[in-house]
């Protein structure tokens, strides 16, 4: 009788014990869950070498999560303590302890922390060092400078070089020449390797491309070359019918002249038809940028107007003088002016003129164009005025 009181006894008390581990482990399924304490987004490092264990007390010391021992748990339980990646990642408002482990164990680019980007354009190349503020999602500049042998480079670009989380990106921007992209690169001291020659004109992509300390220059070419040599093959397939160019080549000419021609992106459409509707009636395209780059050979800018004697020059690539398209493009169009000029809107435009705004006046006519160009020539005065007395 006293044994079977006490196999009762205990067969309650297991139950109890059962109901109470069923409770725990249901209570820190929940927890992990759950929405996180986290008030505001913070920038979460994670350095090499380094464990759950350790994540766990930062994100509680910066008040991420609750029970650090349950983020443990958590993380050993769905196996993932073993794929933790080292960098610096985004943990948002909010954010429950499930979330930040799959945010830390995914892998890829590391989400925040500091950048550098450099910036290859029309005019000049730039490095930008800037960090993400998490509360705000927006990068806050920390440096900017233009490489060079004759630059004070600032220190904290060499700081943030050697971090093993610096995100490094360059930003190439459409309507650079091949001249210009290659010098670029060229100036850049985290990239090594030689350039043995300018790629061809226009057939680099304009894009942002993540790079490496110790990226192979040349390597670099010939990811943008295979970019935008799949980019004129999509847009020359899905081209309009009956165009004035027989070739993905010329596509690639008149994208260039188009977009030397606007910086206004809602503009490329409309420039686009107006050399298309030139060629189809066989007008001389007639276009300054054409004429810059028989001066300049794309290699810098010319800073300053046309001159007279460089409008009449023939030259291959003045359109002034020359019929149709000049032999090669003038720069490295983007994904949209290559989509202008294969599929340009029907307009009744042959001219344009810029109207004072940044953008341009298109007309019909010669007339119209007349007007448009009167006007301009006394926006011009004023602005020249105005200059004067400032």
């Amino acid at each position: 009788m006293i044994w079977r009181n006490i196999a009762s006894n205990a067969l309650t008390l297991f139950v109890i014990l059962l109901f109470l581990l069923a409770g725990v482990v249901l209570w820190g399924n929940n927890t992990y869950r759950a929405e996180g304490p986290l008030a505001e987004a913070i920038c979460l490092e994670v350095p090499r070498g380094t464990n759950m264990a350790r994540v766990a007390d930062e994100l509680e010391r910066q008040g991420a999560v609750a029970s650090p021992t349950v983020f443990r748990l958590g993380a050993d339980y769905t196996e993932k303590s073993s794929e933790l990646k080292a960098g610096s990642f985004l943990v948002p408002p909010g954010a429950s302890m499930e979330e930040i482990v799959d945010i830390i164990t995914r892998g890829g680019a590391s989400t925040c922390g500091t950048e550098v980007v450099y910036r290859i354009g029309v005019t000049r190349t730039t490095v930008q060092v800037r960090e993400l503020d998490p509360a705000s999602g927006r990068f806050v500049e920390r440096a900017q400078f233009e490489p060079g042998p004759d630059e004070v480079v600032p220190a904290v670009y060499e700081d943030v070089k050697q971090g093993v989380d610096t995100r490094f990106r360059i930003l190439f921007a459409e309507g650079a020449t091949s001249w210009q992209v290659t010098e670029g690169l060229r100036a850049l001291d985290i990239l090594e390797g030689e350039i043995a020659e300018v790629p061809p004109e226009g057939t680099l992509a304009p894009n942002s491309y993540e790079v490496r300390p110790g990226d192979d220059r040349a390597a670099l070419l010939a990811a943008m070359a295979s970019a935008q040599s799949a980019r004129l093959a999509e847009v020359w397939a899905n081209r309009a019918e009956d165009l004035p160019i027989e070739t993905p080549e010329e596509a690639l000419i008149l994208a260039s002249i188009t977009e030397k021609e606007t910086g206004v992106p809602e503009e490329r459409g409309t420039v686009a038809s107006v050399f298309t509707n030139r060629l189809e009636r066989g007008m001389r395209l007639q276009t300054d940028p054409t004429v810059i780059y028989g001066v300049t050979r794309g290699q810098g800018v010319l800073g300053r107007g046309l001159r007279q004697s460089e409008l009449r020059a023939e030259t291959p690539w003045n359109t002034y003088v020359i019929d149709g398209l000049p032999p090669t493009p003038i720069a490295n169009p983007g994904f949209a002016s290559l989509e202008a000029a294969v599929n340009p809107p029907e307009t009744p435009y042959i001219f344009f003129v810029a109207d004072g705004t940044g953008g341009h006046a298109f007309a019909e006519t010669l007339d119209e164009h007349n007007r448009n160009v009167a006007r301009w020539r006394e926006i011009e005065a004023q602005q020249e005025q105005e200059a004067g007395e400032n």
